[in-house]
C-alpha cells in the first residue's frame, strides 16, 4: 500500500492519498474523476511512501493531512 502527495501544475497546490497503484491512481486524478482533484488538473506525483499494510498506510495519511502533519510534509518537500 502506498501514500502518495500529488502537486497541482495548476496552481502548486497538494493533495494526499492512498492506493495499491500509483500511476493508475495518478491517472484517474488527471482525468478529472476525482471530484477534489478535478478543478486543479494536471497534477504530478512529488511523493510516494511505501507501507506493509493498509492500516499503517491510512495512519500515516491521515497523519500528513493534520496539522502537525502538514509541518512535516512542509519539511519532506523541500
Amino acid at each position: 500500500m502506498y501514500v502518495y502527495i500529488l502537486k497541482s501544475k495548476k496552481d502548486g497546490s497538494f493533495y494526499i492519498g492512498s492506493t495499491k497503484d500509483v500511476v493508475q491512481r495518478l491517472q484517474f486524478h488527471n482525468r478529472g474523476l476525482n471530484r477534489s482533484t478535478k478543478a486543479k488538473i494536471p497534477w504530478s506525483i512529488v511523493k510516494v511512501e511505501e507501507y506493509s499494510g493498509v492500516s499503517l498506510a491510512l495512519k500515516r495519511e491521515k497523519f500528513l493531512k493534520s496539522g502537525d502533519g502538514r509541518k512535516v510534509l512542509k519539511n519532506l518537500l523541500r
